[in-house]
C-alpha cells in the first residue's frame, strides 16, 4: 500500500529552503575558499634599522613601506594562514602574540614568515656585550597586532577561488651567490589564487612569489627604512593583477644576494636598484603562472611537527639567552621551532626556520612528491643560517655562516625532520 505524503505549502516551501542550504553547505564544504589583506608597519616616527647582529643603525628617511601580508585558505576543516612580514626575520615569540589575537584558525596553521630585508627595525632585540639592547618593544607588540587584524580580516573576505601554480626560471639580472656566483637556485615558484563567485568572478584575489634572494640592495648602514627590493615587487604585481601581493623567501643562505654587481666593480645600493629588481621579479613571477592551468577547488592540507636544535654557538646562545623575546631554552642550551608541511593543490609547501643554503634547498625540493616544490624559509622562526655538517666551519668563506648558525648539527637535523615530514605526510594532488 503506498501512502502519500501531503505537505502544505509552508512545510513545502521549508523543506525547499532546507533542501538548497544543506546542497549550499556541501559544495562550500568542498570549494576552496581564499581572502587576502594587508596592514601597514611603517613606524612613525622612523625607528632604527637592523641588518644582522650588532646594534641597528639610525634611519632618517624611508624609501617605501613596511607591510604585513597575508593570504588565508580554507576548505572544509582545515584553514591555513601564511603571513608576510617585511623584516630580518621574525621570531616565534612575536608571532606567537600574534596567534593569540588570531580567530578560528589553529596556531600552528599560521605560518609567519619573514622576506628578510635589512632595512627594518629589530625584531630580535639582539643584544650587545652588555645584554642590553636597542629595540623598541612596544612598537614590535604593535606589529604583533597588525599582523593579526590582517589575518582577521582576510578570514571576513573568504570567497570562492582557483588555482594557478607554475614554477620556472626567473630570467634576467636579479640574484647571484656572493660566495659562488652561479650556486643559487635561479627558480620562482608562483601561487595565484582567482575568485569564481560574484562580483569577484576572474579576478585575482593573491598573488604569493616564493624566491630565494637577500632582499639587501640598501642595507642597513645608509639611514633608510625600507622593504627593500620586495616593495617594488609587491606594488608591480598589485598594479598589474589588482589583486594583493606576497613574498616568502627560500634557501637564500650563504650567501644568495640581489645581483646589483656594477661594471666597475662596484655595488648599485640606491632605491631605484630595488626598483629595477624588484619589477623584473615581479614581471618573469607573471610571466611563469600565465599559462599555468586553473586548478579547480585544490585540495588543501597542513601538517606540523616541532624540531629541536642544540644550540652550539656561543654568539648564538648568548644572544637567545639576552634577548628580552624570550627565544631560547632556560639551559641554553637548545631551541624548538616549528616545520611546516602544506599541500595545497599541485603545490608542496615546506618551511624552514633559518637561512638553508642553496644545496639543501635543491635537495629537499627534489625530494618532494611533485613538480611544484615551494620552500619558505626564514618562516616560523629565523635561527641564522643553516648549513650541512660537511660545510659547517670547513672554507674560509663559510666562517661567517657557522659563526651564525645554531651549530654542525642543525642541517642535518632540519633534512632529517623534513624528510620525515615529508615521508609521513600525502602526496599533493589537486
Amino acid at each position: 500500500m503506498k501512502v502519500k505524503l501531503r505537505l502544505s505549502l509552508n512545510e513545502r516551501t521549508i523543506l525547499s529552503l532546507l533542501t538548497v542550504l544543506m546542497i549550499s553547505l556541501n559544495l562550500g564544504a568542498q570549494e576552496l575558499l581564499a581572502g587576502s589583506a594587508k596592514r601597514l608597519l611603517t613606524p612613525d616616527p622612523l625607528l632604527p634599522v637592523s641588518g644582522g647582529v650588532g646594534a641597528p643603525k639610525p634611519a632618517d628617511t624611508r624609501q617605501g613601506d613596511l607591510f604585513a601580508r597575508v593570504l588565508v585558505l580554507v576548505k572544509g576543516g582545515e584553514k591555513v594562514a601564511i603571513v608576510s612580514v617585511d623584516n630580518l626575520g621574525w621570531p616565534a615569540a612575536l608571532g606567537d602574540k600574534s596567534r593569540k589575537l588570531i580567530k578560528d584558525i589553529p596556531a600552528k596553521n599560521i605560518l609567519i614568515g619573514a622576506t628578510h630585508t635589512h632595512s627594518a627595525p629589530d625584531a630580535y632585540a639582539f643584544p650587545d656585550a652588555e645584554g642590553k639592547n636597542a629595540a623598541d618593544l612596544e612598537y614590535l607588540e604593535w606589529c604583533a597586532g597588525q599582523i593579526a587584524q590582517a589575518v582577521n580580516e582576510a578570514q571576513s573576505k573568504l570567497q570562492p577561488a582557483h588555482l594557478k601554480i607554475a614554477i620556472g626560471e626567473a630570467k634576467g639580472k636579479i640574484a647571484y651567490n656572493y660566495y659562488a656566483p652561479e650556486l643559487y637556485d635561479p627558480r620562482c615558484g608562483v601561487i595565484q589564487a582567482i575568485g569564481t563567485a560574484g562580483e569577484a568572478k576572474g579576478k585575482v584575489i593573491a598573488t604569493l612569489v616564493n624566491y630565494a634572494i637577500h632582499p639587501e640592495v640598501i642595507g642597513n648602514k645608509r639611514g633608510i627604512l625600507s622593504p627593500d627590493l620586495v616593495g617594488p615587487l609587491n606594488e608591480r604585481i598589485e598594479n598589474r593583477t589588482g589583486g594583493m601581493a606576497l613574498f616568502m623567501n627560500g634557501a637564500q643562505g650563504g650567501m644568495v644576494t640581489a645581483d646589483n654587481r656594477l661594471e666597475n666593480g662596484k655595488e648599485a645600493n640606491d632605491w631605484r636598484e630595488c626598483q629595477r629588481i624588484g619589477y623584473l621579479l615581479a614581471d618573469e613571477a607573471l610571466r611563469i603562472v600565465a599559462d599555468a592551468p586553473i586548478q579547480k577547488n585544490a585540495g588543501l592540507y597542513c601538517t606540523h611537527k616541532e624540531v629541536e636544535f642544540p644550540i652550539e654557538s656561543e654568539m648564538m646562545r648568548f644572544i637567545l639567552q639576552h634577548s628580552p623575546l624570550g627565544m631560547g631554552s632556560e639551559d641554553g642550551k637548545s631551541v624548538v621551532a616549528t616545520v611546516n608541511l602544506v599541500n595545497l593543490g599541485t603545490a608542496q609547501i615546506l618551511t624552514i626556520p633559518g637561512e638553508a643554503l642553496p644545496n639543501i634547498g635543491y635537495y629537499l625540493k627534489r625530494n618532494m612528491p611533485t613538480p611544484h616544490p615551494f620552500l619558505f624559509g626564514l618562516t616560523n622562526d629565523a635561527f641564522g643560517y643553516i648549513l650541512t655538517k660537511e660545510d659547517f666551519d670547513s672554507f674560509d668563506r663559510y666562517k661567517y655562516v657557522s659563526r651564525t648558525s645554531l651549530g654542525e648539527m642543525t642541517g642535518e637535523i632540519f633534512i632529517k625532520e623534513a624528510l620525515d615530514l615529508i615521508e609521513k605526510s600525502p602526496k599533493p594532488q589537486k
